[in-house]
């Protein structure tokens, strides 16, 4: 999916079509990922699909749950669903800019291959 060391800086038009896609990838990670907890707190917890919504998007977000949740299966796939969250925001974050942590480093091995 990257050029390699050795390859020429891929051209801006790329590079953007390149950043687009990979925020795509991101997006749809979150959008799987919302649906996921979604549809756990509203089978476990029997919430409705906004309270359900809400709940799982603070944690995907990082913040945490904003209902109490009662039964033990809820508790046990909140808990699962924190420790996801957690792992998959950092890994979306990954996705998202690769694409720019990839370009300056690319260019800066480009640099020092000149000054050699």
């Amino acid at each position: 999916m990257f050029e390699r060391r050795t390859d020429p800086l891929l051209p801006r038009r790329n590079f953007f079509g390149r950043l687009m896609r990979c925020a795509a990838a991101g997006a749809g990670i979150i959008a799987v990922s919302l649906f996921i907890g979604m549809l756990g707190y509203h089978v476990l917890e029997d919430f409705s699909w906004l309270d359900s919504f809400v709940n799982a998007a603070m944690l995907l977000g990082g913040m945490g749950p904003v209902d109490p949740v009662r039964t033990t299966g809820g508790k046990l796939f909140a808990g699962f669903y924190a420790l996801y969250c957690g792992f998959a925001v950092i890994a979306i974050a990954g996705i998202i800019f690769a694409p720019v942590v990839h370009r300056f480093l690319h260019r800066f091995h480009l640099e020092l291959g000149r000054k050699n």
